[in-house]
C-alpha cells in the first residue's frame, strides 16, 4: 500500500480492544506479508538521500576522527612567556650574523602576538567586568520571555489537540449505535448467506443422488 494513500481507520472509543491471541495471530500475519529487510531497508517510495557534501576542513575532521588521530588544537605557545633567544646574548655576539637577527625577529613578533593577546583580553575583561551582569541579566529575560512564549503555545496546543480528541470522541459516540446496527445487520447477512450456501449445497447433492438413483 502505497505510503500517500494509506489512512488510519481504527474508531478506540466505540471498538472493542482485541484480545492477546488475537493481536499475536495479527502480528503473525502482518510479519509474513513483510519483507525480512523491512526493519533495516527503507521504504521503496522514499528517495535516495543525497551524497554528502562536507567542505574540506570537515572532510579532514572526520579522517581524523576515523583515524582516531589526536587534536591539534590552537597553538597556545605563542601566547606564553618569551625569553631572548638561547646563545645570542653574550658580549661575544655578532649583530650583523643573519642568524642573530633572523632569531631576534622571530622573537620580536611572538612578543608582539603576545602583547596584541593580552591586550585584547584586557580590554575584553574591563568590558565584561562593565557590562557583564547587564548583558547576563538581559540575556536571562530574554530566555524566560522566550520560555514564556514556549509554553503558552504548548498550553494552547494541547489544549487544541483536546479539542480535537473530544469532538473525535462525541463524533464516534453519536455513531456508536449506527455502528452497531451496522454490524448486526453485515453479521445477519453473513450468516443468512451462508445459511443460503449450505442450503444450496444440500439442494445440489440431493438433485445429484436423485439423477444417480434415476439412472439406475
Amino acid at each position: 500500500m502505497s505510503l500517500l494513500q494509506s489512512s488510519h481507520d481504527s474508531l478506540p472509543y466505540i471498538d472493542p480492544d482485541i484480545d492477546a491471541p488475537t493481536r499475536d495471530q495479527i502480528s503473525t500475519l502482518l510479519s509474513a506479508e513483510l519483507p525480512p529487510s523491512h526493519t533495516t531497508s527503507p521504504h521503496p517510495l522514499l528517495p535516495d538521500l543525497p551524497p554528502p557534501r562536507f567542505t574540506t576542513a570537515i572532510t579532514n575532521e572526520l579522517e581524523r576522527v576515523a583515524a582516531k588521530a589526536p587534536l591539534s588544537a590552537i597553538d597556545t605557545s605563542r601566547y606564553e612567556e618569551l625569553s631572548p633567544p638561547s646563545g645570542l646574548t653574550s658580549p661575544g655576539s655578532n649583530e650583523n650574523d643573519p642568524a642573530f637577527t633572523a632569531a631576534w625577529r622571530e622573537t620580536l613578533q611572538k612578543a608582539y602576538t603576545s602583547s596584541s593577546h593580552l591586550s585584547a583580553r584586557l580590554q575584553n575583561l574591563a568590558l565584561l567586568e562593565q557590562f557583564g551582569k547587564n548583558a547576563w541579566l538581559v540575556g536571562n529575560a530574554q530566555l524566560e520571555d522566550t520560555l514564556r512564549r514556549l509554553e503558552q503555545e504548548l498550553v494552547e496546543t494541547k489544549g487544541q489537540v483536546e479539542e480535537v480528541n473530544k469532538a473525535r470522541k462525541r463524533t464516534q459516540e453519536d455513531m456508536r449505535g449506527e455502528m452497531e446496527a451496522l454490524a448486526e445487520g453485515w453479521k445477519s447477512g453473513v450468516g443468512r448467506a451462508v445459511e443460503t450456501e449450505i442450503a444450496a449445497e444440500e439442494l445440489r447433492r440431493k438433485i445429484l443422488d436423485e439423477r444417480r438413483a434415476g439412472a439406475r
